[in-house]
């Protein structure tokens, strides 16, 4: 029995995932052997030092530095007394200068009056997962590769932002005639490979039925019947708008199918929200859809966004919603200042208190010029 009375870290130097301890002022105080291994920093390099230091150096998939206190997942355990688990990969700077993909995991640590006296991170490299992750990655964005529409009456831009490596969004814009534009924007079920593979399946039924994006209706239609036909009772859907932009007509005609419906934010900043609902693709048979029909003026901003733009949560359970996300592109003075990602991640993530958006994103703006 006495040999199994063994110390907590030689327990921890036994374990795969690296294993590391800061105190609040974010100093190690311990290192273990398979941190060691997965960074070639060994203890004596380490110890008494901020990982910020030219150690770990945390990056995001997206190349966002995480060691600020902002971002720090370390840190904002330490502070909010909360064990984090970060399913998107993380990059460590190792030791020869390479970066490391590595899945995190954080946690505070308390003295016996419960106060909060450190954190401890563990950590475990994930390379082998990220050579199948970048392979599919590459797949889905020459799915997601569209030459836009270039029509003087019409300006189209895009912006996509994955929540791990591959995403569960999809979208696409496609001429019908000389004056009318197709759309859809989706957002599959889920994150991940598996959304990511419904989306590239979502992909090739919306070239198979583009023919009857005339009619948004119909084409929601028969995409949501092709989708219960394939998945059966697996219950995976797509929440999704779709429609046409007419410039000859100055009208946007769309369906909603359980996707958030168009924004069109007018030159003075009046903003409009036409409804039109219908259940998610591949939930009910023999779904029907609505139109809407809404006219444009000139010089009209179109938005069509996934539900990542406005299903963010704050620290106090609060959601962003419409109108929340209105107001983050009105102090971005939108859209007099042409709309940037990277601005507007920012301002989400103020919002949320969190170092990482919870979904996939995926914007569709449309200027009519005319």
């Amino acid at each position: 029995m006495k040999n199994l009375l063994i110390s907590t870290e030689k327990i921890i130097d036994c374990l795969s995932d690296g294993v590391y301890v800061c105190d609040r002022d974010r100093r190690i105080v311990f290192w273990s052997k398979s941190a060691e291994r997965i960074t070639g920093w060994r203890s004596e390099d380490v110890l008494g030092r901020a990982c910020l230091e030219d150690i770990l150096n945390h990056v995001d998939k997206d190349g966002h530095r995480l060691c600020g206190e902002e971002y720090c997942p370390l840190h904002r355990a330490m502070i909010t007394g909360v064990t984090t688990s970060v399913p998107i990969i993380v990059f460590a700077l190792s030791k020869d200068g390479r970066r490391v993909p590595t899945q995190v995991t954080t946690a505070p640590i308390r003295n016996e009056a419960g106060e909060i006296i450190g954190g401890v991170e563990t950590f475990r490299d994930v390379s082998p997962i990220l050579v199948e992750l970048e392979r599919a990655q590459k797949i889905q964005h020459q799915a997601l590769q569209h030459d836009l529409p270039e029509d003087p009456r019409l300006h189209f831009s895009t912006f996509f932002m994955s929540y791990d490596i591959v995403g569960g969004d999809y979208y696409a814009i496609q001429p019908i005639d000389a004056d009318r534009y197709g759309f859809l924007i989706a957002d599959m079920e889920g994150h991940g490979i598996a959304a990511a593979l419904y989306a590239m399946h979502l992909s090739i039924l919306c070239n198979r039925h583009f023919h009857l994006l005339k009619n948004p209706a119909d084409f929601a239609a028969a995409v949501n019947a092709e989708l219960i036909k394939i998945f059966g009772s697996v219950v995976t859907f797509a929440t999704a708008t779709c429609g046409i932009i007419d410039v000859s007509k100055g009208t946007l005609r769309f369906t909603s199918a359980g996707g958030p419906t168009p924004l069109i934010i007018h030159e003075n900043w009046a903003v409009e929200q036409p409804k039109s609902t219908g259940p998610p693709l591949g939930v009910m048979e023999n779904s029907l859809y609505k139109e809407k029909v809404v006219k444009l003026q000139s010089n009209d901003s179109i938005l069509l966004f996934s539900d990542g733009a406005i299903e963010v949560e704050n620290a106090d359970k609060e959601w962003l919603g419409v109108e929340g996300f209105t107001q983050i592109l009105k102090s971005l003075d939108y859209p007099q200042t042409k709309l940037s990602m990277d601005t507007l991640e920012k301002e989400l993530l103020k919002f949320s208190n969190d170092i990482r958006l919870q979904d996939d994103i995926t914007i569709i703006e449309a200027r009519f010029l005319r």
